[in-house]
């Protein structure tokens, strides 16, 4: 190849590494990593995945928008963990994130907020599939998580924080931290629950539930009710967690309750071990760590509790 050509050749190559891309794909807040289109909304880039799988990646922002998921297994990724925020608006007087398709992944995303007329208004309302939630951030809400009722896969929640969420009026229905009003297993690791207006923490009605390594910091929540309500029994564990009680409580007899809705399932070999648990310093109240109607044989050992606090009590 002579000269002149080896100077066109460069030439060429320096217009197009230069050339900019796609102006939709560039600006896009919203952009499907396996197709790289990108899309103004959410909603968009879900329609576009379908029934197939996915991720969406999302840019930094705040977003006045919610979508619903109806089909596919499909990744919600912030490219900048807590850098994106779906803020007080939900979909099908729902949530943020409506979630009906076979499985979701949720990673670095938070959601402010959120509430509806109904008063059950959520970051997330998972309806169908598996779910996994991974360093995301839940605040200033009604429900964090809200499952369905007839819901029957496993949610796994990691490294997230709930915080000032949860409400109990009188003549509506309660909203939580995390509430899984479903039959499947609900997994909690390396999470903080904190700052809660209402409610419980996490309640379950799943067949089995896991809490673990995780933080539970009542000391400025406002008429709380249990850190973990087992609504109707479960087996699993609860282990190695940090419990603090506050004082402005709506129920402050125990921690942790076992079956108080009538034992659907069964809590045999429940396990509720190596955790640490207090009052408010200043605090002088009698209370429980565990309350049990379930009258099944509960492991509960190694537990560090507050003077305060008896470690069982029957119902």
């Amino acid at each position: 190849m002579n000269r002149k050509s080896l100077v066109t050749l460069a030439i060429a190559c320096v217009v197009v590494a230069a050339a900019p891309l796609p102006a939709q794909t560039a600006a896009a807040p919203f952009t499907v990593a396996e197709s790289g289109r990108g899309f103004d909304t959410l909603a968009g880039a879900i329609a576009s995945v379908g029934g197939g799988s996915g991720t969406i990646l999302i840019a930094p922002g705040s977003y006045r928008q919610c979508a619903v998921q109806e089909a596919g297994r499909i990744a919600y990724v912030a490219r900048t963990p807590g850098s994106a925020l779906f803020d007080g608006v939900a979909c099908e007087g729902k949530a943020a994130l409506v979630l009906g398709g076979r499985a979701a992944r949720v990673e670095g995303l938070v959601f402010a907020n959120i509430r509806v007329a109904d008063g059950n208004g959520a970051g997330i309302r998972l309806e169908a599939g598996d779910l996994i939630v991974h360093e995301s951030l839940f605040r200033d809400g009604e429900n964090g998580i809200l499952v369905a009722n007839d819901h029957e896969g496993t949610i796994r929640i990691d490294q997230s924080t709930f915080s000032g969420l949860g409400s109990c009026p009188e003549n509506g229905g309660c909203a939580h931290s995390i509430y899984n009003s479903g039959n499947g297993a609900l997994i909690v690791t390396r999470s903080r629950f904190e700052r809660g207006t209402g409610g419980h923490y996490v309640k379950s009605r799943g067949a089995r539930l896991e809490v673990t390594d995780s933080s539970f910091d009542d000391s400025a929540g406002h008429a709380t009710n249990y850190m973990i309500d087992i609504s109707n029994g479960a087996s699993g564990t609860i282990a190695r967690n940090i419990f603090v009680q506050g004082e402005d409580k709506e129920n402050y007899s125990a921690f942790i309750s076992v079956a108080p809705e009538g034992a659907q399932h069964s809590s045999a070999g429940l396990a509720v071990t190596d955790n640490e648990a207090g009052l408010v310093p200043g605090l002088a109240r009698r209370t429980a760590f565990v309350a049990d109607a379930s009258g099944e044989a509960i492991t509960i050992a190694n537990n560090r509790l507050a003077p305060q606090i008896a470690p069982l009590e029957r119902r």
